[in-house]
């Protein structure tokens, strides 16, 4: 690290490599850079995106171009190669952030103060790909960040600082996603901050206990199981917008449910029959409850309200 002088106060400017690819971690290479040299990023490979399939930039590497810093898009870090360029550009820290690429244990012992990684989730609980998604879908009512020292095993290591948030009841995977990523933002910057000042967080190792892993989202998952409880496919339609998007059989039409509540009602019918369509949304059975349609999509449309669906199906609208 290197003296930098601010506001008259002493503190070191760490020479940082990002390794990031999604949206959900543009807000922390911001505060990464903010006070701190970042040498280089690492990020996916440009990968087909849209109808036109066109090669398309990870939100990681267009932030990292428009600020002029290097990015660096290898296919694989097992390689010496890669090992070697690593190595060349002198690293204190790397900080990991939904990069996507496994990182080797001869990567991670690099950098000074090795590699720090933010994770949406207070860990032990949700670890892997999707713990944003897998804490609506559980029922959840809190969440958080961690930021954690890697090690060689999926998101194992010990946690350097945490900071929780309450998940809303009606907040759905996307805006759930924003809100951690900012978040993510605020905890790395805290870490950051120390390690200029010259401390180290301690690291507190995971408990053994509470052990969940958030397996990666499938789009098979989106399909809507009438028979399973109302409460449970509420949570599913919200954990999973903006995607893949619940999906489902209402009437007889293929539909995408963007937008739903669980209601308490003994019905005694058939799940998925539709209990009430109103102008308050569309109620269908459920094997406990039932489940109020708000927002929707047909097939190729838009997403439109219950009210605006019910205008082309006026045989459901309730009497």
């Amino acid at each position: 690290p290197r003296d930098d002088s601010r506001k008259g106060s002493r503190a070191m400017s760490l020479r940082i490599i990002f390794a990031g690819t999604p949206a959900f971690a543009v807000p922390c290479l911001r505060a990464a850079a903010r006070y701190n040299e970042v040498v280089a990023v690492y990020t996916q490979p440009d990968r087909p995106a849209g109808r036109g399939r066109a090669l398309t930039p990870s939100p990681v590497k267009l932030e990292a171009l428009q600020r002029g810093i290097e990015v660096l898009q290898p296919e694989t870090l097992k390689k010496q190669v890669s090992r070697d360029a690593l190595r060349a550009l002198e690293p204190d820290i790397m900080i990991v952030v939904a990069y996507g690429l496994i990182l080797p244990q001869r990567i991670l012992d690099i950098p000074n103060y090795g590699c720090w990684n933010v994770h949406a989730s207070l860990l032990p609980r949700w670890l892997g790909a999707a713990p944003i998604q897998r804490a609506i879908e559980a029922g959840d009512t809190d969440t958080g960040v961690c930021l954690m020292r890697m090690e060689k095993g999926l998101d194992t290591g010990p946690v350097l600082l945490s900071q929780s948030l309450a998940i809303g009841e009606h907040e759905t995977g996307g805006q759930l996603h924003d809100r951690l990523a900012e978040l993510g933002a605020q905890v790395l910057a805290d870490g950051l901050g120390l390690l200029r000042a010259g401390i180290v967080p301690a690291a507190r190792p995971q408990p053994e206990d509470g052990v969940t892993y958030a397996h990666k989202l499938d789009k098979h998952e989106a399909k809507l199981d009438w028979s399973q409880p109302a409460a449970a496919l509420a949570n599913k339609v919200r954990a999973f917008n903006p995607w893949p998007v619940a999906e489902a059989e209402l009437a007889g039409e293929r539909v995408r449910i963007h937008g739903a509540v669980a209601i308490e009602t003994a019905h005694g019918t058939t799940p998925g029959t539709v209990l009430a369509a109103g102008r308050n949304g569309i109620d269908i059975a459920c094997g406990d409850g039932a489940l109020r349609i708000r927002s929707l999509q047909r097939e190729g449309g838009k997403v439109i309200t219950a009210a605006d669906f019910l205008n082309a199906r006026r045989d459901l609208v309730s009497a």
